[in-house]
């Protein structure tokens, strides 16, 4: 009944304030945007379980990521992240524990490596399989395995310092 009367007094353009004292306000455009944030805040959202990669160097970096898809490992690349700043890489529920990845900087040379061989590609890339890269037409790279403890959300932080 307060926000009806409101919308009242917005719309004759006037308004009165707790003395009594009236004062020319755009009172409508304010009750607006008012309601419209109380809406955005208490609308229902749908929870995003991910993993994220944060770039805490200074430098750029391009980013792949390997997992199990389907019984089978697959690599996804690649993502450009800047300094001081988060890309998330995988926007599905994690199901893997072990997420694996692997960064370059802007020139193509590995910043971040570990012991797991996987496939990448010079441009953008998803590639089926991590065996026989080379036969395959593709580059064997050595990926980081990161391990989610099995949790849903993870992130993910590039340091410029082996992990």
């Amino acid at each position: 009944m307060h926000l009806l009367k409101l919308w009242r007094e917005a719309d004759s353009g006037q308004h009165n304030d707790a003395n009594g004292i009236g004062h020319r306000t755009d009172a409508r455009t304010a009750l607006f945007a008012v309601l419209t944030l109380l809406s955005l805040l208490f609308a229902p959202s749908q929870a995003r379980a991910e993993f994220t990669v944060c770039n805490q160097t200074l430098d750029v970096v391009n980013l792949a990521v390997g997992q199990e898809v389907d019984a089978a490992f697959q690599t996804d690349g690649w993502w450009t992240i800047g300094a001081n700043q988060c890309v998330n890489v995988i926007r599905d529920e994690l199901t893997n524990r072990y997420i694996y990845v692997y960064a370059t900087d802007v020139f193509g040379n590995a910043i971040l490596s570990g012991s797991t061989d996987m496939c990448v590609e010079r441009k953008r890339f998803t590639v089926r399989g991590i065996d026989e890269c080379w036969q395959r037409g593709h580059i064997a790279a050595r990926f980081y395995e990161v391990d989610t403890l099995e949790q849903a959300r993870w992130t993910f932080f590039l340091t410029g310092r082996s992990p």
